[in-house]
């Protein structure tokens, strides 16, 4: 059955089944191509009767994730300009006071949309919640860094959708005074950055950061990757000489630069950048309700399916740790804790404590009323994921058979029940049903077959990163 909700640039028809509205692909800012490339979003246009949202609208220009991520996490791209869209997941059209949860996607700020079967949104609506999932600017187009245009435009997106959600959630069933933003990896260090961004003020209340710590660089710094491109290209390095580039050899230049970088292992990319207006260079942190945590294994996703964890000896272990500079009483505590780990495990164990679970307990030290913290540790048998990176997401949406390329079959539901339930809590009343932070630093842990508290776990390792 069809249904029609209003919102300010007009009405939209979406699909209601099974006691689930969906609307897919409204559009909550223009086209950001022609007068609008390396812009800041620009308004709608308001359109008359009824358009129809039913299908997933187009997704940011991008290229599939490089082998063998792309068989792990599937990328679809949808063609079209109008890739400035959101989804939505309701069980009620219409004024109402539902929680509402803003998804924002991950991918290393050039990969991902909000598209992914992955993320539907049904079952948080059938518990309650409003789901919305944003698709926004990537790579080069929102995170480029030019002297002739605005930095951050990916940011600047999410700010325009959370302002679309401010505006019009409520025609949705949702409570615009009640949001939470979600995000993992990529979509996380966004919404830290979204937490101290003035254009973002007031526009949620409560934050779920998975997998992805704050971080932002310099003006300098976040250039350096299209200084790169523009070398290839042989063109300068602004926003004009870009715009006039075909965008598939965009693609391919951006592609041939940054492709073989990664969250751990590091290397050219695209970063979030201090900037006078968007994010402060030390803006306090808002009072907001934080949600904070990781995987136990985030590392196995990048050094397990291509081989690296193999590839990695003793002498090339000790040469990353000389470059990083790690003392060698911290090389010393992960091996005697390790006996049996192989030289590359021992590298990701001690790059994922460094890069992003001591990360996220020192933003918790920094502000301990009202957060909490938790850790995933089912272990997937995919391809000797482990407690990998994204393995945890199909867990939050509930959503398990869409998540089998990295679970398998048969993961546990009662862990899905349990992180989701977690989730939808904590959007709905700021309380997932754990301790919030403390000196005792309680962290709930999801595991199978069940999930439960522990106080400081594995501290004596953390604490050498704090």
């Amino acid at each position: 059955m069809d249904l029609i909700a209003t919102t300010g640039q007009g009405k939209v028809r979406g699909r209601f089944h099974n006691g689930i509205a969906t609307f897919l692909g409204i559009p909550y800012a223009a086209p950001p191509f022609d007068a609008h490339r390396f812009r800041a979003p620009a308004p709608v246009e308001p359109w008359e009767g009824v358009r129809d949202v039913l299908e997933y609208g187009p997704t940011a220009p991008k290229r599939p994730y490089r082998p063998p991520l792309d068989r792990l996490i599937p990328d679809p791209s949808i063609a079209g300009d109008d890739c400035l869209n959101l989804n939505v997941w309701t069980p009620s059209v219409g004024e109402g006071r539902l929680p509402v949860m803003v998804w924002i996607h991950g991918g290393s700020l050039r990969n991902g949309s909000a598209n992914l079967p992955l993320y539907d949104g049904g079952a948080f609506a059938r518990d309650g919640v409003v789901l919305v999932s944003v698709n926004y600017r990537l790579g080069v187009e929102g995170f480029g860094v030019f002297p002739d245009a605005p930095v951050n435009r990916g940011l600047l997106d999410q700010i325009a959708a959370l302002i679309w959600v401010r505006d019009n959630i409520s025609a949705f069933g949702g409570d615009p005074a009640n949001v939470t933003v979600c995000g993992e990896s990529a979509g996380a260090i966004s919404i830290a950055a979204l937490m101290t961004s003035p254009g973002a003020a007031g526009l949620f209340h409560r934050a779920i950061l998975q997998s992805g710590p704050p971080h932002t660089v310099s003006r300098r710094e976040g250039a350096k990757t299209v200084r790169s491109m523009a070398k290839r290209l042989r063109i300068p390095a602004t926003a004009e000489a870009f715009a006039a580039v075909d965008r598939d050899l965009l693609l391919d230049t951006q592609a041939a630069v940054v492709d073989r970088s990664d969250p751990i292992g590091g290397g050219p990319g695209f970063h979030i950048v201090v900037d006078d207006d968007v994010v402060p260079a030390a803006p306090p942190l808002p009072e907001a309700d934080l949600l904070l945590g990781c995987n136990r294994e985030e590392y196995r996703l990048w050094f397990v399916p291509g081989g690296t964890v193999d590839r990695i000896s003793r002498l090339t272990l000790r040469l990353a740790l000389l470059k990083i500079r790690v003392p060698q009483r911290v090389a010393r505590l992960y091996r005697a804790t390790r006996p049996h780990a192989k030289p590359g495990e021992i590298l990701g164990e001690m790059a994922t404590d460094l890069l992003l679970r001591g990360p996220l307990n020192r933003l918790a030290d920094s502000r301990p009323a009202r957060t909490f913290v938790y850790e995933f540790c089912w272990r997937s048998p995919v391809m000797e994921l482990g407690a990998c990176h994204a393995l945890e997401i199909g867990f939050v949406f509930d959503n398990l058979r869409a998540a089998e390329d990295l679970t398998g079959p048969g993961a546990p539901q009662p862990l899905a029940d349990a992180m989701h339930r977690a989730w939808v809590a904590f959007a709905t009343t700021g309380q997932p049903g754990w301790s919030g932070w403390n000196a005792d630093r309680p962290v709930m842990v999801f595991d199978h077959p069940a999930a439960g508290p522990v106080l400081a776990p594995r501290h004596e390792e953390l604490g050498v990163w704090l």
